[in-house]
């Protein structure tokens, strides 16, 4: 009895000691890598208006953007402290997995062909979206169904493809596809006229729209073809990292929920009487400890930029006019629901 009770300690004296070896294994990935480079590469698109997109001083704004940052704050202390990576379409998922970039906040639809055997992790959901339409006033459709025969922009490397030629099969039409390296080719051909429409997510669709010279020339029809849940993403095996861009995502949808904002973050971290608040701000508990970080990570993010909802405001609905739609809260009828931080 004394022989096997020795073995079973020597057994889980084993197994302990490999279990921190992997947790250990863990901790000296992304996370390390990023604090010793003392900034966040973030993968962001080439140019798209309310999500990703340089300002006239070359400052990043948009709300993929704003996920760099706050990703940045709760991990460095610092929302400015973003190198960001500008990306083509067929560049975004390489760039994670190749390891050019901590992480891609670059309108991204999970997938599960991405998610599973292309080498990345996605992480949560920032905004549904859905593939749509766009036709110059001049060709005198009023739906996507009548664009049997048309030709129609689109760029290569993304999901736009497949859901095209899904949705021309299903309703029995003769689409024929034009496509280009970059998004910004596709919009230029678009707009001189090479194409009778543009297919991207319906968000796209309308910050292109936004930047024409006269956007009363270009409607987006009411056909939404597809569901695109767009979503940072980050390097497939390194759970520790993706915990954080994951739990730092869902800390912004919290705030909103609970009322904290870029205004009141540190006074609700002293005074709020909140359990759940006091918990993602680090007034109770060790949130930020269980994904490697300092108890006021969420404290940096929100006063970085604020929380989700602020986000989106300043972004997509004072900038593009985008309303909340799918993305309001859950508790405002939309699909927006963050997993409880405890």
């Amino acid at each position: 009895m004394r022989e096997f009770k020795m073995f079973k300690n020597m057994k889980y004296t084993a197994v302990a000691a490999c279990a921190l070896g992997a947790t250990s294994g863990l901790s000296a990935g992304t996370l390390d890598d990023v604090k010793a480079a003392g900034e966040l590469a973030c993968g962001v698109s080439e140019g798209v208006s309310g999500f990703s997109n340089p300002n006239s001083d070359g400052v990043w704004e948009g709300l993929d953007s704003d996920v760099c940052r706050a990703v940045a704050a709760a991990v460095l202390g610092d929302g400015d402290a973003v190198r960001f990576v500008p990306l083509a379409s067929k560049q975004k998922v390489l760039a994670v997995s190749s390891g050019q970039v901590d992480m891609t906040s670059r309108t991204t639809t999970w997938t599960m062909k991405r998610d599973s055997a292309e080498g990345v992790d996605f992480t949560a959901v920032v905004f549904y979206d859905g593939q749509g339409f766009m036709t110059s006033t001049q060709i005198g459709v009023s739906s996507a169904k009548e664009l049997d025969g048309a030709t129609v922009c689109l760029t290569t490397g993304t999901t736009t493809e497949l859901n095209l030629a899904d949705f021309a099969r299903a309703n029995n039409l003769s689409i024929e596809p034009v496509v280009f390296e970059g998004k910004r080719e596709a919009v230029e051909a678009y707009a001189s006229g090479r194409c009778d429409a543009l297919t991207t997510d319906s968000s796209q669709l309308a910050s292109f729209r936004a930047g024409f010279a006269d956007p009363s020339q270009h409607v987006v029809l009411p056909e939404i073809i597809s569901k695109e849940p767009l979503a940072p993403l980050v390097a497939h095996g390194d759970n520790q990292w993706k915990d954080i861009v994951t739990w730092v995502v869902y800390g912004l949808i919290s705030a909103e929920e609970l009322g904290v904002t870029q205004e009141n973050v540190a006074d609700m971290a002293a005074n709020s009487g909140n359990p759940s608040v006091q918990r993602m701000l680090g007034s109770s508990g060790n949130t930020g400890g269980m994904i490697g970080l300092e108890s006021d990570w969420m404290v940096n993010a929100i006063t970085a930029v604020g929380n989700y909802g602020e986000i989106y405001k300043r972004n997509l609905t004072d900038t593009l006019g985008l309303e909340r739609g799918v993305n309001a809260q859950w508790t405002d009828g939309g699909l927006l629901y963050a997993m409880p931080i405890r």
